[in-house]
């Protein structure tokens, strides 16, 4: 008698592959880098929605953070988790109540992420010596840089319109290399496509 575990169908689901699933990447990457445009058309929206979003975040996460104190019993971290919670329900709150004022604050970390980065990628390129790839690396960490200086420069303005910006653009590029990407799994299986048919007469 055959066991119950080794009993298979003669026709198995085929297992996901970038050529089998092009179109749908194809529709996700759409869908992506539309959002991107409209992020990028209504900067001011698109900031304050993440403001709201991570302040709704931090309130939830401290609200779990306050449970897991009152109800781990005997824990000896439970002070600190007490602290944190109410640090971040208070966060989370300030950024719900006065989104703007939040706001101004995700710019200023905007503009330390692009410091950072600016910094490590030219420093990355002082080590490449004549590597390929140096020069683009140098554009990047300088276009970080120059980002970084004209949100500063525009403050407080500038924060009406950077970090809705910088989310739609981030949105548009990562649509964009999908698509990129589902075209080019559309070429391979085409090609796969055309080697195995049989040859007519």
């Amino acid at each position: 008698m055959t066991p119950v575990h080794a009993v298979t169908t003669g026709a198995e689901t085929p297992s996901y592959t970038l050529e089998r699933g092009w179109k749908t990447l194809t529709i996700a990457g759409g869908v992506v880098g539309l959002l991107g445009l409209l992020a990028i058309a209504f900067p001011f929206v698109t900031g304050l929605s993440v403001t709201i979003a991570i302040g709704a975040i931090l309130v939830v996460a401290g609200i779990v953070h306050g449970t897991h104190a009152f109800t781990a019993r005997g824990w000896n971290g439970r002070l600190w988790q007490v602290a944190l919670a109410v640090i971040s329900v208070l966060a989370g709150v300030t950024l719900l109540v006065n989104p703007v004022l939040g706001l101004t604050s995700l710019t200023l970390l905007a503009i330390a992420y692009l410091l950072v980065d600016a910094v490590v990628e030219l420093w990355i390129t002082t080590r490449m010596a004549d590597q390929p790839g140096r020069a683009s690396i140098a554009a990047s960490g300088l276009l970080s840089l120059v980002l970084a200086t004209l949100i500063w420069v525009g403050l407080p303005a500038s924060s009406v319109w950077a970090v809705g910006l910088l989310v739609g653009v981030s949105l548009f590029v990562t649509g964009l290399s999908m698509v990129i990407v589902a075209i080019s799994s559309r070429s391979v299986a085409e090609a796969n496509q055309s080697v195995t048919e049989p040859r007519q007469a």
